[in-house]
């Protein structure tokens, strides 16, 4: 089992909701977080006065699928959320040891 953790576009998260739905992706975690990369933030005016945001919003996407659904997971995120331009965001992904459903006791692929 792998857990995707994806950084997106905030204005995103619809296409890629319907994205991962497609390919069979029954669960999803949203937070919303901030942060830079490349971008470095940008420059802002409000009533005025500039100011420089350090830390743009973003989404944090987690899901857990099976070995063999990660490729599809990860297309279907990359092809979603991509707008060419500089801060799309980041997809890691990480091996995960053990799942389990606290409300079945399942545990492994069959808990997700």
């Amino acid at each position: 089992m792998k857990m995707v953790t994806a950084i997106i576009k905030p204005f995103k998260l619809d296409d890629v909701r319907n994205a991962l739905s497609e390919i069979g992706v029954q669960g999803i975690t949203v937070t919303e977080v901030k942060g830079f990369g490349r971008q470095r933030g940008h420059t802002e005016l409000y009533r005025g006065s500039e100011y420089v945001v350090d830390f743009l919003p973003k989404l944090k996407l987690e899901i857990v699928v099976g070995e063999s659904n990660l490729e599809n997971t990860l297309d279907a995120i990359t092809n979603s959320a991509n707008t060419g331009k500089i801060g799309d965001g980041k997809i890691f992904v990480t091996q995960l040891e053990q799942v389990t459903r606290i409300r079945t006791g399942e545990s492994g692929e069959e808990a997700i």
